[in-house]
C-alpha cells in the first residue's frame, strides 16, 4: 500500500478553537491518520502530520484548508514565524511503495483542486517547482503577505502556478510542493539580543555558504526571554540534527551566549536520532536492528500480516533463484535496481577504506558526505526494486480484467494506462538514483583509497549498469503510452539529457 505524508503549516498557532477545528477536518476523512498537531504562539502558526494512500491525504489536505480559508484572515495576523498564506505551505513526502515523482503529481492534483474550489493563488515550490527559482520556498513567500498582495497580478515574475492573478483577500497565497522528509529543529539561546539569533543563522544556512541542505531563521521568544535559532533540515543525511546543533553551539560560544535547549517540531525519523546517538557515543558498526523497538515492530508487523514480503528478505541465492525462475518478477528492473544498490555499497566500502587513512586527510570530509549520500541511495534503491516487481504484477493484472463489454473494456483500458504510468515512474527513480551512485562511484575512483582502485571501478560499472537496464524498463512501457503524449513527453525530457552518461 503507498503511504504519503502530507505536513501543512497554517497561519494560526493562538486560537484553540481555529487549531483544533483544522486538526479534526483532516482527522474526519476516512483512510487518513493524525500523527500530529503542533503549534507555537509566538510564530502564531501550526502544522499538522498526516499520512494514508495518497487520495485520502489530498482529500483531508483539503478539509483541513477549507477551515483554515474560512476562519483565518491575514489581514489581523502576526507571529515571528514568515507567512503569505492562511493554508501557508502544503508538502507532500513519499513515505512508503511511494516516489517523489508521485508526489509531483499529488501537488499538482491539489494545487488545481485547491485554488478553483477557494479561489486561492498557487505556488508550486521544492521538487515540484517549474522553474528553478522557485525551488527554495524563502524565495516564493518573499514578500510575505503585504508584500505579495501589491506584487501578484502586477509583477509577471509573480504570477502564481494555479489560481488567479491576485491574492487572496484574507487567505492570501499558498505555496503547494513535493520534498523528502525534513526535519524542524530548533535551538534557543539564553539571550535576548534577536540579532544574535540572526547573526547564527545566516552563518550557519547553506544559502550564505553554511551548513548543506540547513535552511534557519532567527526569531525572537518574547514570552521565554529568549532567541531561537529556528532550522529546516531538509536531508538529515548531508546535515543531521547533531551536526546543526554543535554548529549553533559553536557559534554561541563566539557571543559568549549559552544554548538553553533545543526542540523538535513535529514528527522525526528514528534514524536521525539514531544516527547523533551513534556519532556522539562512537559507536563501531551500530545498526538499526540493534534497536528493540524495531525489532518488536517488525514482529507486530508480521503477525498482523501487514509487512509485506520484500525481495530484499531474500538471501542472495534465494534471489537468484527467484530471478531465474520462470515467475515474470522479480525481472529486469528489480534487477538494475539491485545492481545500484550493490554499485552503492561498494561506493560505501571504498569511502570507509578512504576514512582516517594516512595521505587522505584532505578527502575525509567529502568521504563522509559521499558516504551518508550513498547510503540513502542504497535504501531508495533496495525500495525501488520492490516496488518495480509490485508495479509490474499491477500491469498484469489489469491486461487480465475482462473485457466482455464496452463499459468493461474502457475500464480495462484505464486500468492498463494508470499501471503502465507507475510502471514507467519506478525505473525512471531508478535510473536517475543510479545516475546519481554513478557520479558518487566515479568520484571515489578519482580520490577514494587507491588500494580499493578495482573496487570503485566495479561501483562505476554497477551504476553505469543499474541505469542503463532501468532506461530500457521505461522505453519498454512509454511504447505502450503512446496515447498519453504529455506523460511520455515529461518523462523523456526527464531523462534523456542524462543517456550520454550512460552510453
Amino acid at each position: 500500500m503507498k503511504i504519503i505524508e502530507c505536513v501543512p503549516n497554517f497561519s494560526e498557532g493562538r486560537r484553540k478553537e481555529v487549531i483544533d477545528a483544522i486538526a479534526s477536518a483532516a482527522k474526519s476523512v476516512r483512510g487518513v491518520t493524525l500523527l500530529d498537531c503542533e503549534s507555537d504562539q509566538n510564530h502564531n502558526r501550526m502544522v499538522l502530520t498526516f499520512v494514508g494512500a495518497p487520495e485520502a491525504v489530498k482529500e483531508a489536505a483539503l478539509a483541513s484548508s477549507a477551515v483554515a480559508v474560512k476562519l483565518i484572515d491575514l489581514t489581523k495576523h502576526s507571529g515571528e514565524h514568515p507567512r503569505m498564506g492562511a493554508v501557508d505551505v502544503v508538502p507532500f513526502v513519499p513515505l512508503r511503495e511511494a516516489t517523489l515523482e508521485e508526489c509531483i503529481e499529488l501537488a499538482n492534483e491539489f494545487a488545481l483542486e485547491y485554488s478553483k474550489r477557494f479561489n486561492v493563488p498557487v505556488f508550486l515550490y521544492e521538487s515540484a517547482a517549474r522553474t528553478p527559482e522557485r525551488k527554495d520556498l524563502a524565495k516564493v513567500r518573499e514578500g510575505q503577505f503585504e508584500g505579495l498582495r501589491e506584487l501578484i497580478g502586477k509583477d509577471t515574475s509573480k504570477d502564481p502556478d494555479y489560481g488567479p492573478r491576485k491574492i487572496h483577500p484574507t487567505a492570501g497565497a499558498t505555496a503547494v510542493g513535493a520534498r523528502q522528509i525534513l526535519i524542524a529543529y530548533n535551538v534557543n539561546l539564553g539571550t535576548k539580543e534577536v540579532s544574535i539569533a540572526k547573526k547564527i543563522a545566516h552563518k550557519i544556512r547553506e544559502r550564505d555558504g553554511g551548513l548543506p541542505a540547513l535552511k534557519a531563521l532567527g526569531f525572537e521568544l518574547r514570552d521565554k526571554g529568549m532567541v531561537q535559532v529556528s532550522m529546516n533540515l531538509t536531508n538529515y543525511n548531508l546535515t543531521s540534527v547533531l551536526k546543526a546543533f554543535d554548529q549553533v553551539l559553536e557559534s554561541a560560544k563566539e557571543f559568549d551566549v549559552p544554548v538553553v535547549e533545543s526542540e523538535i517540531v513535529g514528527l522525526v525519523p528514528l534514524a536521525a536520532l539514531t544516527e547523533a546517538a551513534s556519532a556522539r557515543l562512537r559507536l563501531a558498526n551500530f545498526s538499526p536492528g540493534q534497536i528493540i523497538e524495531n525489532k518488536l515492530l517488525d514482529v507486530t508487523m508480521e503477525r498482523s500480516g501487514q509487512l509485506e514480503e520484500g525481495f530484499s528478505k531474500l538471501t542472495l541465492t534465494e534471489f537468484a533463484a527467484r530471478i531465474a525462475s520462470k515467475e515474470p518478477t522479480p525481472g529486469g528492473g528489480t534487477a538494475a535496481a539491485y545492481a545500484g544498490v550493490l554499485s552503492s555499497s561498494l561506493v560505501a566500502m571504498v569511502c570507509r577504506l578512504t576514512l582516517g587513512k594516512k595521505g587522505y586527510e584532505s578527502h575525509d570530509a567529502r568521504m563522509a558526505q559521499i558516504l551518508q549520500e550513498v547510503d540513502e541511495c542504497a535504501s531508495k534503491l533496495l525500495d525501488l526494486a520492490n516496488l518495480d516487481s509490485s508495479a509490474y504484477l499491477k500491469v498484469s493484472k489489469a491486461i487480465g480484467l475482462p473485457k466482455n463489454t464496452d463499459e468493461e473494456k474502457v475500464s480495462r483500458r484505464l486500468e492498463i494506462k494508470s499501471a503502465l504510468k507507475e510502471a514507467t515512474r519506478v525505473p525512471s527513480e531508478t535510473m536517475l538514483t543510479s545516475l546519481k551512485v554513478l557520479q558518487l562511484a566515479k568520484e571515489v575512483l578519482k580520490n577514494g583509497n587507491q588500494n580499493a582502485k578495482s573496487d570503485a571501478q566495479t561501483a562505476v560499472e554497477l551504476a553505469r549498469a543499474a541505469a542503463r537496464g532501468s532506461w530500457s524498463n521505461v522505453k519498454t512501457n512509454l511504447e505502450g503510452l503512446t496515447d498519453e503524449p504529455e506523460f511520455v513527453k515529461h518523462i523523456s525530457e526527464k531523462l534523456e539529457p542524462f543517456l550520454s552518461e550512460i552510453a
